[in-house]
Parts: structure tokens; sequence; C-alpha cells
């Protein structure tokens, strides 16, 4: 890991919402996308919960109840699951406190827990500045500073090296405390140190490192604790060892600690000789330790201290949140020399990449027309853009410096398609589509939407930004700002926030008499759409488009099986264009697998794409965009190249963040579709009836003709989905003029419930004009969230979605 390419940090200068005053002494935690901060001292003890989402870049105060614990600092703040534990604390000034509080985060219900005493000896004296950290259903408390005065306002410090151990019930609440039993020389006393817990790969046995804290004078002295074996060391380090600190904080991700701020020695000073009369000064220094090799690396050293704005400022007291590979800093306080008491807190949040980002999920397909795709995929947590690249079977030529004009593409035929499937199963014939998947779940007596519903919202952010650009030098000039601004991520996200108050609760499938998939307009942004019930229970369904993708190989078959009793040959699809009676009369032109040039279509903030064009490459150019460079092309300098229609192209997806682009996606590949056959039937709606449940749907948009017959076909189980769950077979159980069909309980029996996402039944729905079938949608209907429950949904819900063919 290279460290000066890594620290490209960023300063979120675009949120929303109630900001919390600044502070020190605050403590947070992260849930999933969410960093929730509590407590801290500035001008008062504050007592207020407060919620960032880093994927909105918007701040919230929930609506907390039950039992509030009072406002604390230097406090225990760990998370277990979408609970908080908080423990601790000074709640004023020479007051501390050994009360346990829990959060349930999803309910967002405080309540204040009793643990049983140890069995011998006295439970956790009143302290503050204590280590609290968190390993399977168990929390280990280590030091602090308690005050050995019983009047408040005479403070007498006894710094701590005492050991507990917080059995936790599963869920919610706790058992209670014991004393564990340690060998080895235990660390001396101390406060304000960190303590995290990491397990290597290849090894069962956790270990907890203790790293600096105070304790008259700042240490610098590193400790580990075998949680199995209870077993204290000091294990040898390589590397230089950051100066001696306190009030700094430590973050782990992968097998790195980050160590971050706090108060060290001021330049020049002595520890050494005289360790209790030292100035001290706050930092902004940054290093990591790797818990598998034990070698440090300084990544900003107190040298660099004198950069501005390109990197927090010096600060101690602060907080640090782990989300994903990203660092998360807040607040803190920036003072000098303690001697001058100058502390001032700061009011700013930044953030820091420390890997690449991984692959994202291969490219899926939302809808095709002749000449573009509207493309999708799974968002990768904590990025801030996406390359989408693809290249083409068609005759290719790079364009020069000098070159006027685009490629012409049009008029090129592709291979000819067969008319059936050479896939068989028993005693059925296979037809091969390609789709999307329409998921849809209730979630009982909470509002789930794609963004927090807050006054300050930003709704220009739910546009998406990255479109391929009708205008180069906008879109150009939109990518730069977006990749090179100090600014939070611009992904997005559904966050189940109603009134700034977040449900977390896992959202699990209520079983619904009736689930209505209803058409809407094209959408460009994430395909979430919310719609009131008209249950009685105040329920809010929430939709996902989540699709099918596709491996490398040419040609990728979802085979459907159909009963030879009942038809003896349907007509396949390949990919998403429908195969063509007529053989085309010019041979296809292909270039060879290693001679494949990849093409940029665009930078998007989002994870969906309205493809219609690409950047054609400059002349002896391999791609336009570098993987491990994050340096965005000049698009406006480029050729621009248009989809032809009845052509096959890949598409390959990476993300992009601080540390650069990561790896590219697997390889999906999809065509656009021929002029002349149906579109794909669309506003699909589901209702349970006395024989089963009742499929219904409307004509496609663009029926290119007089509709002739509609296909509706059931996914069943097989040994071959077992062996492959990626492909799927399907059984018909209809063939007709109507738009509607009844699937009888017999049928759903053998259904095949898919859980590539969550447990659900797939459908799929054709529609067949004079020149054959069109584009399937492809619907899935959520299932109870459990692998051997299938009841079907019995609370009514009603969605909304585009039609999304195959």
């Amino acid at each position: 890991m290279a460290a000066p390419s890594l620290l490209n940090w960023r300063r979120v200068s675009s949120f929303t919402g109630p900001v919390p005053r600044a502070r020190h002494g605050h403590r947070a935690v992260a849930i999933r996308e969410l960093m929730i901060i509590f407590g801290g001292g500035n001008e008062g003890i504050a007592d207020e919960l407060h919620v960032y989402n880093t994927v909105t870049n918007q701040w919230f105060l929930p609506a907390v109840r039950g039992d509030i614990p009072p406002g604390c600092a230097a406090h225990g703040f760990v998370c277990d699951g979408t609970r908080i534990l908080v423990f601790g604390g000074m709640v004023e000034y020479g007051r501390y406190s050994n009360e346990l509080y829990e959060l349930q985060a999803s309910r967002w219900l405080w309540k204040k827990v009793k643990p049983h005493p140890p069995s011998s000896g006295l439970p956790p004296c009143p302290r503050l500045g204590h280590s609290f950290s968190l390993y399977g259903n168990k929390c280990y408390l280590f030091g602090g500073l308690a005050n050995e005065s019983e009047d408040s306002n005479n403070n007498v410090p006894r710094y701590l090296n005492d050991f507990y151990e917080l059995e936790l019930q599963h869920g919610s609440g706790v058992v209670g405390w014991s004393i564990p039993v340690t060998k080895g020389i235990v660390p001396s006393p101390r406060e304000s140190h960190t303590a995290v817990i990491y397990c290597k790969k290849d090894s069962g046995s956790p270990k907890m490192y203790v790293f600096g804290g105070m304790c008259g004078a700042r240490l610098d002295d590193l400790w580990q604790l075998d949680l199995e074996t209870m077993s204290w060391s000091k294990p040898e380090t390589k590397g230089t060892v950051p100066l001696p600190r306190s009030l700094h904080t430590a973050s782990v991700i992968g097998n790195k600690m980050y160590i971050f701020g706090g108060w060290v020695p001021h330049k020049g000073e002595n520890t050494e000789t005289s360790p209790h009369d030292c100035e001290w000064r706050c930092t902004s220094s940054f290093s990591y330790l790797n818990l598998d090799t034990a070698e440090w690396t300084t990544l900003v050293s107190d040298s660099q201290e004198d950069k501005k704005n390109s990197r927090p400022r010096p600060r101690a007291g602060h907080c640090a949140v782990a989300i994903g590979t990203r660092l998360y800093f807040w607040s803190g306080r920036d003072g000098y020399k303690k001697a001058l008491n100058s502390q001032v807190c700061c009011k700013d949040l930044w953030y820091l990449d420390t890997e690449k980002p991984s692959a994202p999920s291969q490219v899926q397909l939302i809808k095709a027309t002749t000449n573009s795709f509207h493309v999708k995929w799974d968002e990768v947590p904590t990025v801030e853009g996406y390359l989408l690249q693809l290249n083409t079977d068609l005759p290719y030529q790079a364009t020069s410096s000098d070159s006027s004009a685009a490629v012409n593409m049009q008029g090129v035929r592709m291979d000819p398609h067969r008319q059936g499937c050479n896939s068989i199963i028993p005693n059925n014939i296979s037809d091969t589509m390609n789709s999307a998947k329409i998921e849809h779940t209730s979630v009982k007596g909470t509002s789930v939407k794609n963004k927090p519903d807050l006054k300050a919202s930003t709704d220009s952010n739910a546009i998406l930004h990255s479109s391929l650009a009708t205008n180069a030098s906008n879109h150009n000039s939109c990518v730069m700002d977006m990749l090179r601004k100090n600014e939070g991520p611009h992904t997005s996200a559904d966050i189940g926030v109603l009134s700034s108050c977040l449900d977390l609760r896992t959202v699990i499938p209520e079983t619904s008499v009736s689930s209505t998939v209803s058409s809407a307009q094209t959408m460009v942004t994430q395909q979430t759409i919310k719609t009131e019930s008209s249950s009685t229970n105040g329920a809010v369904v929430k939709d996902e488009t989540s699709l099918t993708t596709f491996s490398t190989k040419s040609e990728v078959d979802e085979t459907c099986a159909l009963p030879a009793t009942k038809i003896s040959r349907v007509e396949a699809h390949a990919a998403v264009m429908p195969f063509s009676k007529e053989t085309p009369s010019n041979p296809v032109v292909t270039m060879k697998a290693g001679e494949r040039q990849w093409c940029d279509v665009g930078i998007f903030k989002n994870n969906t794409a309205l493809v219609s064009q690409f950047y054609l490459l400059p002349k002896g150019k391999q791609s336009i965009s570098k993987s491990g460079n994050a340096d965005v092309p000049d698009y406006s300098l480029l050729k621009k190249q248009d989809l032809v229609p009845g052509t096959g192209y890949r598409f390959r997806v990476a993300a992009i963040n601080g540390c650069g682009i990561g790896p590219f996606s697997k390889i999906s590949e999809f065509k656009t579709c021929i002029p002349g056959f149906p579109g794909a039937p669309s506003a699909v709606r589901i209702s349970k009836n006395i024989e089963g449940i009742h499929l219904s749907w409307e004509p496609p948009t663009s029926p290119s003709g007089n509709i002739l017959e509609y296909s509706a076909y059931l996914a069943i189980r097989t040994a071959q989905i077992q062996d492959n769950p990626s492909q799927l077979v399907f059984m018909r159980i209809y063939c007709g003029l109507k738009t509607s069909c009844v699937v009888t309980a017999g049928q759903l029996a053998n259904a095949h419930i898919d859980y590539t996402s969550r447990p659900a039944i797939v459908f799929r729905i054709s529609a067949k004009n004079e020149k054959g079938y069109g584009p399937a949608t492809q619907v899935r209907w959520l299932q109870a969230n459990s692998q051997q429950e299938t009841e079907f949904c019995q609370q009514p819900s009603k969605l909304g979605y585009e039609s999304s063919p195959s």
C-alpha cells in the first residue's frame, strides 16, 4: 500500500439537516451507512443523539424515547448489530458514571440495563476515558480514570488498569459482569487510550490491542491481549512508532489499525527528562499498524502538518468511524499548547478512502430499445462514481485526432440467430430470455423510502448526474467536478427515514393478499419507488429493481422448460434481442477476443445509466481510463458513436473513490432490439385467490402490430438450478390472448424460491406479434425471509416501477 497516493482527504461541505454543535470527548459508531454520534462536551455536556447519513450527506436527530441517558463525555460506546451500548463517562465536572444503557436503533428506544455483578469482586467503578470494545457477545472494559474524592468539586484522579468482561444477551439486554483471570504483565494504568479487537484470517484467536493513553504523561506503548488464553503481552513491532499520545482514535479496516490525532509532546520537549512538566499539543499525524506483521507505517508525519486545508487540522478528542474502507472524522478540540488553554473545537467533517473500491456487480439490464440500454449495477459503499465501459463485435475503426466523423456502423448485420434452443430438458423444450427482476416488500408499521424525508433534503441529488451527456463539455465539467470537489459521497441508497427518524429493522416481507406492480415513467435515477399502502396498518412498500446478470460466454441462456404436452415449440430469445426469423444477408465481421477495445460510456455518480452512445478511442489507444488512475479524460475532445439496432455489446463497470479506479466487474452481454418486435408487457399485478394467485398485466406500450398471444412462465425447482442458481428453469403456465391467468396452488407448489437477493417466486411474461415473441417482463414476488417458509404475501401493497423487459 503506497501511503502517499492514498491520502486524498475530502472535506464534506454539502451536508444538510441539523448539524451538531462542535465538541470533544464524544463517541461514534456506524450502522451500515449511518454514523451515530452521542455525548461529548463543549460549554456543557451534550445529551443529544445525532445521526449522519454518509450516502445522502444529511444530519438528522432521531426521535428517541425510553430511558434516555444523561449527557456524558469520554464514555464507552459500542455497536452490536442495530443496538448500541453506552457505559460510564463524565456526566458533570468531577462526577463520573458506571451506568449502562442500551439503544435499540431499529426503534430509537433507550433502555437502562442492570448487569449482574461479578461472582467475586465489585462491579466497575464510575470512570471516564476507558476503552469499551465488542467481540462476539462480549464487551471488554479496560482502564480509565476514577475520582477518589466523594466530593465532585474536589477531583482526585486515580488511573485504572482493571479489566472486565460483560456478557450480552442475544438481541437485547445483558447477562452480567465478570473479572477474567489474566496471565502475563498487565498494562500500566491509563485513560484516554484506545483498544481494538482483531482476529487474523488464518487464526481463530481474537486479540485486543491497547495503544497509548495518559497516566500523568502520554504513553506510546502497545499491548496485546489474547482473548482465548487471556494472556497479556507486548508485541515487538517494526517501523516508526507514533509519538506518545492520548485522546486519539484507533480504527480497524482490514488488517490495519489506523491511529489519528490526539495530544502529543510539543516539538523539542524531552518527555524522558521531564514527562510531567512537558507541554503538549494536538496533532494531525496519521499512522497505521499492520496487525498481521506488527509493522508501523507513517502516512502523515508531524513535519507534514503545515499543509492547510488539504487534510484535517490537528485535533484531539474527536471521533473516527470506519464505513466500508472509508474513515470518517468529525469535530474534536484543536488546542496548540496545554498551558495556554487555547482549545477551540472543530466543526468539520472529513473522510479518507484507505483502499481502492471493490469491483461492482455485473452490469444488469433494466430496459433495451433499438438504440439504447437502461442499465444498473449494485451499489458499492462509499464511492464517488462509477466508470462504465463497453465493447462490441462490430467492425471497429479507431479515430485519429484529425478524424471529423464517427465511424458509421449502420447497416452491419449480426450472426443469424437460431429459431429454437438446443438446451433440452427431458419432455421439455427450452426457451431463452434475459429479463429484469422486480422486488417488492411490505414493512409493517414503518416507512421505507429512498431518501430521508427531511425538509432540507436536496432533491437535485436524486437526479442522475452523469448519464451520457448530450453536451460533451458540460459532461466533462460535471465529471471533473464530481471527482475533485471536497464534498461527501454522491452514491444513492435506500434509507428508511421518515420525519428524521430511521427504522433499521430487518426488512422481512409480510405475506400479501394482493401485490401490484404498476408501470411508471422511465427513470434514470435509482430504481426505487414508494407508494402508500391501502392497508390500515400504515405500511409503506418499497420496490427495488434488481436485474439478471450474465457471464462472459458469448451466448448466455437462462433455460425455460415448457411442458411438451401443452406446446410443441416456442420462439427463443437470446440476450435482450428477439430471435429474427429473417436470416441476415450480410455476414458479420468480428474482432478477435484479444483485439477488443474497451471504450468509455462515461462516469456516473449513481448506479444507473442510460446508454445510447459511447466515446471512440484515439488512434493507438487501448483504453481511455486506466484502472488505478482516477484521472478523467476530457470527453469533449473525443468522438461519440451511437448504438446500433440488433447489435451485441459487452459491458463492465468499475467504482471510483479517493484512491483511484478499482477493478472492473465481470462482463455482461446485451443486444439492442430489432425493430418490429413487440415490447414487454407492463403493469404486472399479482393477487391471491381461492385457486392460487391471479396474474394480470397490460399490453406492451409498443406492440409494433397486433398482439397474437401472450405467454406467462413460472420458475420451477430442478436439479439444474440447485447446481447453478443463476440459471433459472421456467415452465410455461399460460398461452393465450387474455392479459391475465390463474396460477394454481399445484403449480405454485413446484415454484423455485430464488434466493439471489431476497426470497422470491419468479414469473416472466412476454408478448408475440407477427414477427415473433418480444422481450419478457420478469417479476420477483417476495416471500417470507426464510428458506423453510414459502407463504405468499398477504399484506396488501401497491408498487410502482418501470416496465422492465429482457
